[in-house]
């Protein structure tokens, strides 16, 4: 809920509210949201935990997804949609923005931002997105050290390592390494840029006892499957990482053509959010009623005189 209006504030951490999700039956299910309104919007729908996605905050600076933003811009990201939407948030760690220390650093951060959980993930700069060729694994003792030290420095962080070793090392190979990163402490495993439902069995099957994340992005290597389906092959937690924002920005890009070609919006009103629904979104009215219900402030005039 809105942190000004809301009489119900959590008053648990957004690392055990995480953790406490993944208890429920069923999978949990995590949309993409890019901001505070994605992040409002996404809750008004009735999800119970959101994702940011490291491309999806790259990608809104006008930025590649390749490693290139910074511990402090995301999170801006991080504050505001855990802010807006007061449910426990899924952070895209990238890399970890350096070595062990970096990590711990990343870690503190994040969770001082209201992030919930955190995904660190095997690869070495520049990074790539996962369904992408051509990606430069880490050392699995590298990656398990700065898993360690991940785990070293949260206090309640759920914390998730992916593995991109799939499309190079096979599924054994990204098993063996997401074995060493759950020794070193991760909390669950994300298999990154399986492209096949026997790929993500397979996985599932290799490791039980242990709670794994899908990514269900588009236009990548992943064929579509369904919350349920996902379910059903064993996975715990599933994302759509920037499926809002690509819809976002198809729209934006229709209307600054109809702008440019029309010389107005005219024509694109039926495709717009009235000034009504936004202000219902971010509760207007009571952040107005909170704002009148404030005692004025009265400034003493002059000191008192002793006694």
């Amino acid at each position: 809920m809105p942190y000004l209006v809301a009489a119900d504030l959590p008053t648990t951490s957004a690392g055990a509210r995480f953790r406490a999700l993944l208890e429920r039956p069923g999978i949990l299910q995590m949309p993409g949201t890019h901001n505070g309104m994605a992040a409002l919007q996404a809750r008004n729908a009735g999800f119970d935990a959101l994702y940011l996605s490291g491309a999806g905050m790259s990608a809104s600076m006008g930025l590649p997804d390749l490693g290139v933003i910074t511990v402090d811009e995301v999170c801006f990201f991080v504050r505001q949609v855990a802010r807006a939407s007061g449910l426990p948030v899924l952070v895209d760690g990238d890399t970890g923005y350096g070595e062990a220390l970096n990590v711990m650093h990343m870690v503190r951060a994040f969770e001082e931002a209201g992030a919930g959980a955190v995904h660190i993930e095997d690869q070495i700069l520049p990074k790539k997105c996962g369904h992408l060729n051509n990606k430069k694994l880490a050392d699995p003792n590298d990656m398990a050290a700065k898993v360690h030290a991940a785990s070293r420095a949260r206090r309640d962080l759920f914390i998730i390592a992916r593995t991109d070793a799939a499309a190079s090392e096979g599924i054994d190979g990204a098993v063996a390494r997401a074995r060493k990163y759950i020794e070193a402490g991760a909390d669950a495993i994300f298999p990154e840029a399986l492209h096949s439902a026997e790929m993500f069995k397979a996985f599932a099957k290799a490791m039980p006892d242990v709670k794994l994340l899908a990514n269900m992005t588009e236009f990548g290597r992943t064929p579509f499957f369904t919350a349920s389906e996902f379910e059903a092959m064993g996975y715990r937690m599933v994302i759509w990482p920037v499926s809002a924002f690509r819809v976002a920005n198809k729209a934006q890009e229709k209307l600054y053509a109809a702008l440019r070609r029309d010389g107005g919006a005219q024509n694109m009103l039926d495709h717009m959010q009235t000034r009504a629904e936004l202000y219902a979104t971010i509760r207007y009215h009571e952040y107005e009623a909170l704002d009148a219900s404030i005692v004025q402030t009265i400034v003493p005039q002059g000191m008192p005189q002793r006694d």
